[in-house]
């Protein structure tokens, strides 16, 4: 029998976890460890599926918040919208340009090419650009198991709309064709010509496109911004709208394609609800 002080210095031996009586190394009782990542709200606690995949995890680009360069950006655009509108409103030497080119009437001096421009600045129009983009957005979608292509793409035409729209409404010009008086900016006659809404719906329609590309994004951007200013320019040519339609038309559209990083919890959020919405 053991004395009690002798019992005390013996080390009490913890059970070996062993896996057999092979002599098995022990295997550690711990779970792998998880990836750290975004979390989705709402899908936190029991059920959770652990961290959202990223959009580069899915192959989408993640689009960091505003930087230093598109808020520059940003801001010098905004900046030749508000000059081009200062510049319409006071009649100033842009009206001057204006009228300029309508009584220069291209499409009289160069006819040959009215058949082509006629059928090139159907590309611009609201409906059968949005249609076409929709329907690569759809495939796009579904490759994905996402709703994100078509959600930005949606947010930016609502943003365009409303922006445009009310520019339109509260500048009430006339277009070249429908011009009453030579000299005259033609504001405030019940039209709603300016900016151009032609030309912003080109700009936003295909840069959105850009925008949500993975592996030709810059491609994609070059082919947009050429599509925009060819559509712009087209109107001009037809006769459609003023030069300064087409200025604040580019103007308008490019400050929706640099406002979409800033509506990206927006549509994360929209897609969230859907996706729990459908999944019922």
């Amino acid at each position: 029998m053991q004395s009690r002080s002798t019992a005390a210095r013996i080390p009490r031996q913890e059970p070996e976890n062993r896996t057999g009586d092979r002599g098995e190394l022990p295997v550690p009782d711990r779970a792998p460890a998880r990836v750290p990542g975004p979390t989705r709200p709402g899908l936190t606690g029991p059920g959770s599926t652990g961290p959202c995949p990223t959009g580069r995890d899915r192959g989408e680009p993640s689009w960091p918040p505003m930087s230093r360069r598109r808020a520059a950006l940003f801001a010098g655009t905004f900046a030749v919208y508000l000059l081009v509108l200062a510049g319409v409103l006071l009649n100033t030497d842009l009206v001057d340009l204006d009228w300029s080119v309508r009584l220069l009437r291209p499409y009289e001096r160069w006819p040959s090419l009215e058949p082509v421009l006629n059928a090139w600045v159907v590309v611009g129009q609201r409906g059968p650009s949005a249609i076409a983009a929709f329907a690569w957005l759809l495939w796009r979608a579904r490759r994905l198991g996402r709703l994100r292509p078509l959600l930005v793409m949606g947010v930016a035409l609502l943003l365009l709309n409303v922006t445009v729209g009310a520019v339109k409404i509260v500048t009430g010009r006339l277009g070249p064709h429908y011009a009453q008086y030579v000299g005259s900016p033609e504001l405030f006659s019940g039209g709603t010509i300016f900016p151009s809404g032609h030309t912003a719906n080109a700009v936003v329609t295909w840069g959105v496109l850009a925008y949500l590309a993975v592996r030709w994004r810059r491609t994609g951007a070059v082919i947009a911004a050429a599509t925009a200013c060819s559509i712009g320019l087209t109107t001009v040519y037809l006769g459609t709208h003023w030069v300064s339609d087409v200025l604040a038309g580019w103007a308008a559209g490019l400050l929706v394609l640099l406002s979409l990083p800033l509506l990206e919890p927006l549509v994360a959020v929209a897609e969230q609800r859907l996706h729990r919405r459908f999944a019922r």
